[in-house]
Formats: structure tokens, sequence, C-alpha cells
């Protein structure tokens, strides 16, 4: 008996105490708001994207149509080429604006999901 007494002595002394259930709560809602915040931001960052992504397909849409109105009227061969050449510098400036907007949503995004990670969500490989 004094053995199973001293055992049981031993792992109370061992075992961390057991935190109030209010605190658990606390600790739980402290991450579904973590949580709740994180999805917001994704939300809103990627309407942004989205919403500049769509002006961006509307501005190509208006240069093909003043591009082709352009050939359309033109009188020779010198006005239909420096439509062309108009459209080609146009379109080139373009697509320089998108690779810089690529490049500016994707850092918007890392950052955002390292925010998210470093609130202490358990992700896989972490063991939480």
């Amino acid at each position: 008996m004094a053995h199973t007494d001293a055992r049981s002595r031993q792992q109370e002394k061992s075992s961390p105490p057991i935190a109030p259930f209010g605190e658990f709560a606390t600790l739980g809602s402290k991450r579904v708001e973590d949580y709740v915040n994180a999805q917001t931001e994704f939300m809103k960052m990627f309407e942004g994207m989205n919403r500049r992504w769509a002006d961006r397909v509307q501005s190509e849409a208006n240069l093909a149509s003043d591009f082709v109105a352009k050939v359309i009227a033109a009188r020779s061969i010198p006005d239909a080429l420096t439509a062309c050449q108009e459209w080609t510098s146009q379109h080139f400036e373009l697509m320089a604006e998108d690779g810089k907007r690529v490049l500016a949503d994707t850092q918007k995004a890392m950052e955002a999901g390292g925010r998210f990670v470093s609130t202490g969500w358990p992700t896989p490989g972490r063991g939480t």
C-alpha cells in the first residue's frame, strides 16, 4: 500500500495543474477570432485583386476596340502600321504593369499567409 501512495504522490507532483474551463474557452475563442480575422483579411485582399484584374481585362478590351477602329479607319498601309505600332507599344506597357501587379499581389498574399501562420494556428508538421 505504501508503494501505491508513493506513486500517487509522485504523479500529483509531476502532473501539470488543470486549467479552469474558462481559460480553455477563452483560448478557443481567441483562436477562432484569429481565424475569422485572417479569413476576412484574405477575402478583402482577394476581392481587391479580383477588382484590379477585372479592370485590367476591361482596359485590354478597350485597347483592342481602339486598335480595330484605327485599323478600319486607316486610309493607307503606313496608317495601319502606325496603328499596329501604337497597339503593340500600349500592349507591352500593360504587360509590364501586369508583371508588377502579379508580384505585388503575390507579396501581399504571402505576407497575409505569414501573419496567419504566425498567430499560432495549428499547421501540419508542427505537432499541434
